[in-house]
C-alpha cells in the first residue's frame, strides 16, 4: 500500500470514528445520561426523578436511606433497575444523600448528590397594600436657595453635600426626623457656630461642616437643603408565611421619588389599601394603579427590610380579600418552567382576582436577581382593563401547577403585555426563610424547558 493510500485510509477511519462519536452523543439515551445533574435539591416529603435513559440494568444505591430512598423498594438503600425507566427518589428527611448507579453492581456510571431541604408552604397574596416607611436618617432630595441679608446661597451645596446623601448625625446626635434636624440647625445658627454633619454616601460614612445662615422668609437659620425622612405608597402583597409570621411584597426596592436612591429603612408599616382607578398601559407609556390607604389605624404588618427584592417584615395574619387562603407549596428556582401560569392581583377595590399569563422564558440564575423570568399577560380581561402589566402590580404572585413560583417585578416599556418576574425562592431568602443551598442554584437540568 502506498503512502498516499495509507493517508487516505487514516483520514477515512478518523472521519468514521468522529461520525460514530457524534452519532453516539446524539442518541437520546446517551444525551439524557450526560444531562443528568450531578446534584439536585428536593423539598422534604416530595419526590424527584433521575432520567438516565440507558437501556441497561444497574444497581442503584443511596448512602442515607433515611434522607432519600429509592421509591417502592423493599430495600430503600439498594435496588436493581432497568435504567431506561426514570428512577424515582423519595425525600424523607432534611439532609444529604448520594445516589450512585453501578453497572453489574460494581462499575459506577453516575453519582448524584441529593439535598433535601425543608418543605416550605406559604399563602400567596395579591392584595393591594399601603406601605409607609421611615428612613434610617434624613434623605437629601434637593437644594434650596436661602435669601439672607447678604446674598442668595445654599450653604449645604457649598459644603459639597450631594443630592442622595443621607444625614445620619448632626453634631454627633443621631437624627430621625426632619423636625429634629431643623431644630438642631436653628440652634447652631443662633449660637453662631458650624454644624458637623455625618453623611452616608454610596454606603460609606463621611463628615463635613456647614454654616447655617439666616433666612429672611422663614425667620429661621437654615442650610439650604430639601430633606425627607419618610415615604409612602401602594403596592401588592406577594406572600405571607403563617409558620414564620413574615411577609414579602413588591418584588423590588423602594427608592426615593426624587433621587432614585434606595431607602434604608428604619421601620415601617403595612396597612389596607384600595385601588381607585387604572391608567391603562400603552407602548412607550407604562400604566399605573391608583390607590388610597384605608383604615390606617389597623396596622397589618411591620416593615423590617427594604431590599432589591422588595419589602419584608412581620405580620400576624394574611389580609382579607385574598383568592387563596391556605398555604400552598413553593417551587424552587430550578423547578420553574416555561408555559401557562397565573397571577393574583387587584384592579378594582380590594378584591384579588386571578388572571392568565405565560412564562415565556426562564433564566437559569446562579445567583439571586430580580429578573428571573420573562412573562406575558394572555388574559383578555386583564389586557382590556390595564393593557397588561402596570405600575403597582409589582409583587403580584405568580402561580404555576398549584405552586407559588415568583412575583411580577417589571414591565417592558415598549410592550406592556410583557415584563419580568422574580423567583419566589429569592424573595423567601430575603424574608429569612432559607433554603439549604440559598445562594447558588445547583446544576439541575431535569426541568429545563426546551
Amino acid at each position: 500500500m502506498t503512502n498516499v493510500s495509507r493517508e487516505w485510509t487514516k483520514k477515512w477511519v478518523g472521519l468514521l470514528f468522529a461520525a460514530c462519536i457524534v452519532a453516539l452523543f446524539c442518541w437520546t439515551p446517551i444525551r439524557e445520561w450526560v444531562n443528568t445533574p450531578s446534584q439536585i435539591r428536593v423539598l422534604e416529603g416530595n419526590s424527584t426523578w433521575l432520567k438516565l435513559g440507558l437501556p441497561v440494568h444497574a444497581v442503584v444505591t443511596t448512602s442515607n436511606a433515611h434522607v432519600a430512598a429509592i421509591h417502592r423498594s423493599d430495600s430503600p438503600s439498594s435496588l436493581a433497575l432497568n435504567l431506561k425507566q426514570p428512577i424515582e427518589i423519595d425525600s424523607l428527611a432534611q439532609g444529604d444523600a448520594d445516589v450512585q448507579v453501578k453497572l453489574f453492581g460494581f462499575l459506577p456510571v453516575k453519582s448524584v448528590h441529593v439535598s433535601v431541604i425543608p418543605d416550605i408552604k406559604v399563602i400567596p397574596g395579591g392584595q393591594s397594600i399601603g406601605v409607609k416607611i421611615r428612613s434610617s436618617g434624613i434623605m437629601v432630595v434637593g437644594y434650596n436657595l436661602i435669601k439672607s441679608v447678604e446674598k442668595t446661597l445654599s450653604p449645604a451645596e457649598t459644603a459639597n453635600i450631594k443630592v442622595g446623601d443621607v444625614i445620619t448625625k448632626i453634631d454627633g446626635k443621631t437624627v430621625q426626623s426632619v423636625e429634629q434636624a431643623a431644630m438642631l440647625i436653628n440652634r447652631a445658627g443662633k449660637e453662631k457656630r458650624d454644624l458637623e454633619l455625618t453623611l452616608m454616601r454610596s454606603k460609606s460614612a463621611t463628615k463635613t461642616h456647614v454654616t447655617p445662615v439666616w433666612d429672611n422668609e422663614t425667620q429661621t437659620y437654615r442650610i439650604g437643603l430639601y430633606i425627607r425622612d419618610s415615604a409612602a405608597g401602594v403596592g401588592t402583597l406577594t406572600f405571607f408565611a403563617p409558620k414564620q409570621k413574615v411577609f414579602g411584597a413588591l418584588g423590588h426596592v423602594i427608592s426615593d421619588l426624587d433621587t432614585g436612591q434606595p431607602i434604608e429603612v428604619k421601620d415601617g408599616q403595612v396597612v389596607h389599601s384600595s385601588v381607585t382607578s387604572i391608567d391603562k398601559g400603552e407602548s412607550g407609556q407604562p400604566g399605573e394603579k391608583r390607590g388610597t390607604m384605608i383604615d390606617e389605624s389597623n396596622v397589618l404588618g411591620t416593615i423590617k427590610r427594604n431590599s432589591e427584592f422588595g419589602v419584608y417584615g412581620t405580620m400576624s395574619q394574611i389580609p382579607d380579600y385574598g383568592k387563596v387562603n391556605e398555604p400552598i407549596p413553593i417551587a424552587l428556582a430550578e423547578q420553574v418552567k416555561e408555559g401557562p401560569a397565573k397571577i393574583l392581583t387587584v384592579v378594582n377595590g380590594q378584591e384579588v382576582e386571578e388572571y392568565d399569563i405565560e412564562i415565556v422564558n426562564v433564566l437559569r440564575q446562579k445567583f439571586p436577581a430580580t429578573k428571573s423570568m420573562v412573562i406575558k399577560v394572555t388574559d383578555p380581561k386583564l389586557i382590556e382593563k390595564t393593557g397588561g402589566i402596570i405600575q403597582g402590580m409589582s409583587g403580584s404572585p405568580i402561580l404555576q401547577d398549584g405552586k407559588l413560583v415568583g412575583a411580577v417585578t417589571h414591565v417592558f416599556v415598549n410592550d406592556p403585555t410583557q415584563g419580568y418576574g422574580v423567583f419566589i425562592e429569592w424573595m423567601l431568602n430575603e424574608a429569612g426563610i432559607q433554603t439549604k443551598a440559598s445562594a447558588a442554584v445547583p446544576d439541575h437540568r431535569l426541568n429545563k424547558a426546551s
